[in-house]
């Protein structure tokens, strides 16, 4: 797969990351929990960002190891509950991922994909002498 792509797959998890943090932005967790429409907003970003992680893990799978700190694993996990168990889904942990996990994700994003610009980079560097 090229590094083009691992950009985009990074690029749709910060997309999906910053919305969800904006659709909960301004809520008590007592207001999240009694509307609905955000509830879906949000759980359909953790399934983007989880559909994004399972694409760079399945091909990418060097990069991923590569950057440890970010919890691909995870966020993969939380994407297969969400589609698998859509009636047993825990609000609560939900909530605290759009409230603690989701923000440490966007503070790491930018250096990884940073990384990834650079693999890009040098890619396409060797491409101009082939």
């Amino acid at each position: 797969m090229s590094d083009s792509r691992l950009i985009d797959y990074l690029d749709h998890m910060r997309q999906a990351a910053c919305e969800a943090c904006g659709f909960a932005q301004g809520l008590t967790k007592e207001g999240f929990l009694a509307d609905r429409r955000t509830q879906q907003a949000v759980i359909m970003s953790l399934v983007i960002i989880g559909e994004a992680v399972t694409k760079v893990m399945d091909g990418h799978a060097e990069f991923a190891q590569a950057h440890p700190q970010v919890p691909w694993r995870s966020m993969r996990g939380m994407r297969n509950r969400i589609a698998h168990g859509y009636f047993d889904i825990n609000l609560d942990v939900v909530w605290d991922t759009v409230q603690a996990a989701l923000p440490e994700l966007l503070k790491q994003l930018p250096t990884v994909r940073q990384d990834a610009e650079g693999q890009s980079g040098a890619d396409q560097g060797f491409s101009d002498f082939s």
